[in-house]
């Protein structure tokens, strides 16, 4: 009678040891690592920041992103480009984001006012030029930026001055020449730069106002006109946003941008690296 109740002891432990070891082999399975007390798996996973940049370092900021990635493979980049002054407003709403990276200095200093961003991981990191563009196929006579006030220039494309850096600049540089009032009717209002240039691609703008930078990357469907003086810098900060949970990673990549390698990247794509 005891000898029978061992026995049947022992096929039952190794019912459960059989039963122990085919879990442990489906969950091998289903995922394709081996599920340890040691190593969990969440543990494998790269930490995501986001960076909030203007949408002028949209060519740029992608190409550097698998250069970041590569040397700091603990890390995934997810950008967010668009005008400076809504990613600025979005900010300020609470959105999501660990860098911010400007195409002007007021929508930055906005936010430091705010203490939205650490000032002391704010820097200064490339710099850009106002350009006058037209469509590749235009029969008008623009040579310079008073041409716009000829009656046959209907529309011109701008980013809107209150939250696109480049329509500010814009606003700027032609009331400093005495032209805005005249202009000013004949304006289209873009979201930011990269509408801009596709008003003016498209043909549905006779002229435009864009960056260097971003009219560098339409060489065959636009014109660049004249290079248009603005007594303001057009210097492009970067900083950490304060309610970053992801500080350190944040900090690695301004590191990357104002490094070697970043500011290369930046002058590949027409940008002015500053001197230190």
């Amino acid at each position: 009678m005891k000898k029978g109740l061992i026995v049947l002891l022992i096929l039952l432990g190794v019912f459960l040891a059989i039963g122990c070891t085919d879990n442990g082999n489906e969950a091998t399975k289903e995922t394709g690592i081996p599920v340890t007390e040691e190593t969990p798996v969440s543990e494998q996973d790269p930490e995501t920041i986001t960076v909030s940049a203007a949408a002028s370092l949209t060519e740029a900021f992608t190409d550097m992103e698998p250069k970041f990635e590569a040397e700091n493979p603990g890390v995934d980049v997810n950008f967010n480009f668009g005008g400076s002054g809504n990613l600025r407003k979005q900010i300020e709403g609470g959105a999501p984001a660990d860098v911010f990276a400007s195409a002007d200095e007021s929508q930055m200093d906005i936010l430091a006012n705010e203490t939205l961003i650490d000032n002391s991981s704010r820097k200064d990191f490339v710099k850009n030029s106002l350009v006058l563009i037209i469509p590749a196929n235009s029969n008008l006579n623009i040579t310079g930026v008073k041409d716009l006030t000829d009656p046959k220039v209907k529309k011109i494309g701008i980013g809107n001055p209150d939250t696109v850096p480049v329509g500010n600049y814009t606003r700027t540089a032609m009331t400093e020449a005495g032209l805005w009032s005249q202009l000013e009717n004949k304006v289209v209002l873009a979201e930011d730069v990269k509408q801009v240039l596709v008003y003016v691609e498209r043909g549905e703008v006779d002229a435009g106002f864009v960056y260097m930078t971003d009219a560098m990357t339409a060489p065959e469907t636009i014109k660049i006109v004249t290079n248009v003086s603005v007594n303001t810098p057009v210097n492009y900060p970067i900083a950490i946003v304060s309610s970053s949970e992801h500080k350190e990673d944040a900090q690695e990549f301004i590191d990357f941008v104002a490094g070697k390698e970043g500011q290369e990247t930046l002058e590949k794509y027409g940008f002015t690296v500053l001197s230190e």
